[in-house]
C-alpha cells in the first residue's frame, strides 16, 4: 500500500456519508432526520471524522452550519463518488424481481387528488417494496436541491430542460359565479366586461403575483387583470368564495364541474376558454431511471381512450 493512502472501511463510509448529509442539508437536525439517527450521534460522527482527518470541515454556530474551505473541497471530491455508489445500487436494484426504492414527488393538490392518488392505491399494493413520498405544494420546487425525484405541473409550466410525460387529459378554465351574484350584477358577455364586475383573484404560489385571466377565441387572445376585494392562493378557497356569492371566479373546469351541473354555479364566457395542456410528471434529463421509477412513470402515463 502506498504511503499516505487512507484505507477505507465500512465505518469510514458511514462517517463520510454523515458529512455529506450535513453539508447538503446545512443543518445537523435535518441531516439526522434524513439519515434516521439522532442529532448528538451525528455531531459526534462528524467530529470523529474531523479528528481523524486532522482538519476542520464545518463551521458550527447556534443558527447555521457552513462548510470551511477544506470542507468545500472535500465535499466536491466526495459527491461524485457517492453518486456513483448510488447509481450502482439503483442499477443492481433494478435487477431484482421485486423493484425496491423510494420515490419522492411534489405535486399541486388538484393533480395529487385527481390523478396521482387514484393510481397510488393499486400501485403500493402491487409493489410493496416501493415507497412513495408525496409532497403537496402548488409552487414549483427545485427537484435536485429539494431531493425530489419528480414533480407534477401543468404542461405549459414545465421547463424545457426537463423530461415531461403527460399523465392527464387537456384541461379548460371555467368562469363561474353564484346565481345570486348573477341576479344582482348580470352576466359578462366578453372578457373585458369583467372589469365592471367583482372578481375573486388567484395569487400564484410561485411568484406571489395575481394571475392574469387569459382568454382566447379563434385568433383573438385577451389577458385581463380583474378587480376584486378577495384573492387566494388556494382553489378551494376561491371556489368557496364564488359559492358564497362574493364574485366571479376562474377555476379549472373539473374543479367546479359538480357545482355547475347542479346549478350552484353559473358558467359564462365558455367560448373564450379553449383547452390547454393538462398535467405532466417531469424530472431532470440526467435522472437515473431505476426500475421502481420507470414503473411509476408508466402507471401514470396518460392513455387516451
Amino acid at each position: 500500500m502506498n504511503k499516505g493512502v487512507w484505507p477505507v472501511n465500512r465505518d469510514d463510509l458511514t462517517d463520510l456519508n454523515a458529512f455529506v448529509a450535513v453539508a447538503e442539508e446545512k443543518s445537523f437536525t435535518r441531516a439526522a432526520t434524513r439519515l434516521g439517527t439522532s442529532q448528538p450521534a451525528l455531531s459526534n460522527t462528524v467530529r470523529r471524522l474531523e479528528a481523524r482527518l486532522g482538519v476542520r470541515l464545518l463551521t458550527r454556530t447556534t443558527r447555521s452550519v457552513t462548510l470551511t474551505p477544506a470542507g468545500e473541497e472535500f465535499l466536491k471530491g466526495l459527491k461524485p463518488a457517492f453518486e456513483a455508489i448510488n447509481l450502482s445500487l439503483e442499477t443492481i436494484g433494478s435487477l431484482r424481481e421485486s423493484p425496491k426504492g423510494k420515490i419522492r414527488i411534489t405535486a399541486p393538490r388538484h393533480a395529487a387528488i385527481s390523478l396521482l392518488w387514484p393510481m397510488l392505491g393499486s400501485f403500493v399494493k402491487d409493489y410493496p417494496d416501493i415507497e412513495v413520498d408525496v409532497n403537496i405544494d402548488a409552487a414549483a420546487r427545485d427537484l435536485t436541491g429539494d431531493r425530489f425525484d419528480a414533480g407534477i405541473r401543468l404542461g405549459e409550466l414545465v421547463a424545457q430542460n426537463m423530461v415531461a410525460v403527460r399523465i392527464g387529459p387537456d384541461l379548460r378554465l371555467a368562469i363561474v359565479a353564484s346565481p345570486g351574484y348573477v341576479a344582482q350584477r348580470g352576466v359578462p358577455i366578453t372578457p373585458h366586461d369583467l372589469l365592471q364586475h367583482t372578481c375573486i383573484n388567484f395569487r400564484l404560489p410561485a411568484s406571489g403575483e395575481l394571475y392574469a385571466w387569459q382568454f382566447k377565441r379563434a385568433e383573438q387572445e385577451v389577458k385581463i387583470r380583474v378587480p376584486g376585494q378577495l384573492s387566494f392562493n388556494d382553489p378551494d378557497m376561491t371556489l368557496a368564495a364564488a359559492l358564497g356569492g362574493h364574485g366571479i371566479a376562474c377555476l379549472i373546469e373539473d374543479h367546479a364541474h359538480a357545482m355547475i351541473r347542479d346549478g350552484r354555479l353559473v358558467r359564462f364566457l365558455e367560448d373564450w376558454c379553449p383547452l390547454f395542456p393538462g398535467y405532466h410528471i417531469y424530472y431532470p434529463t440526467q435522472k437515473n431511471n431505476s426500475a421502481a421509477f420507470r414503473i411509476l412513470i408508466d402507471r401514470l402515463r396518460f392513455r387516451s381512450r
